[in-house]
């Protein structure tokens, strides 16, 4: 039984997160040949001032490309 653990930043629409959730789910029966019933997708959302890269959260980054 395949798990898809994928973790995103939060801002996207209901409807963009069931379309990755879609497609992961048929990429996994495609490429595994899994029946579809038993594949399981987990979306986590995570705030962008709780995710960083190089000690700059998206949060900063998207503050930062919006004033400049």
């Amino acid at each position: 039984m395949p798990f898809i653990d994928v973790t995103i930043a939060q801002g996207r629409t209901p409807e963009q997160i069931r379309e990755l959730m879609h497609e992961l789910t048929m990429a996994a029966h495609r490429t595994l040949d899994a029946p579809v019933a038993n594949i399981r997708v987990v979306v986590r959302e995570v705030p962008t001032t709780r995710w960083s890269a190089g000690d700059v959260t998206i949060a900063e980054r998207q503050a930062a490309a919006t004033e400049g």
